[in-house]
């Protein structure tokens, strides 16, 4: 599988961050965003909201939706989608902002009723409890040393789960611990690798 690519500006990439100018949203999502830790109950609950409306659809369908997201989830505070009513799923779907699908709006309205029930603060912690220690974690070289699954992620599902959330597999979890840094899966080479390292330092 793919090691990094060198983009015409001379900086290597994870080979997904390097798409087509049509997809230009990836490279600025990989370099500015993707792995840097992400702390806060309304942050994370935003994360795995997008998360779970990613399952079966490329991640750039969502990307680019996000501030339709935002928009109609009240910015995902938590207090307020637990409040969303049957009336507010209605229109949800059909809202063409974001990605009409029914299992997923009701899921996320659902999980804003059970992160509301949790102390301030207590979702961060859950999510971040699973973060696997760091030292000794190899930096992946190449993409297809990356695993869809791991068993943090497995064992993060497995609790959220429990405390009724939903549409949050381990896939999902994994590809949340990703995008909010509890690991660093960019390259080796990659050029935004450091700094990843040091913002979670």
């Amino acid at each position: 599988m793919s090691g990094v690519v060198t983009a015409p500006d001379g900086v290597p990439r994870c080979p997904w961050g390097m798409e087509s100018e049509q997809m230009a949203d990836y490279r600025v999502y990989h370099d500015t965003e993707w792995g840097r830790p992400v702390h806060g109950d309304d942050a994370l609950f935003e994360r795995m909201s997008l998360e779970a409306f990613q399952s079966g659809l490329s991640w750039i369908t969502i990307l680019r939706r996000r501030e339709g997201f935002r928009t109609a989830f009240a910015g995902f505070r938590i207090a307020e989608v637990a409040r969303f009513t049957d009336e507010d799923a209605e229109r949800l779907l059909v809202d063409q902002s974001i990605i009409r699908n029914r299992a997923k709006i009701a899921a996320t309205i659902a999980n804003a009723k059970v992160a509301a029930d949790l102390a301030p603060g207590e979702l961060d912690a859950l999510i971040w409890s699973y973060a696997p220690a760091r030292a000794g974690r190899p930096a992946p070289r190449t993409s297809g040393e990356l695993q869809p699954v791991t068993p943090e992620s497995t064992a993060l599902a497995k609790d959220l789960k429990k405390r009724g959330f939903r549409f949050v597999g381990p896939t999902t979890a994994y590809a949340m611990m990703q995008a909010c840094g509890l690991v660093n899966d960019h390259l080796a080479d990659c050029h935004v690798r450091a700094a990843v390292e040091a913002a979670a330092a």
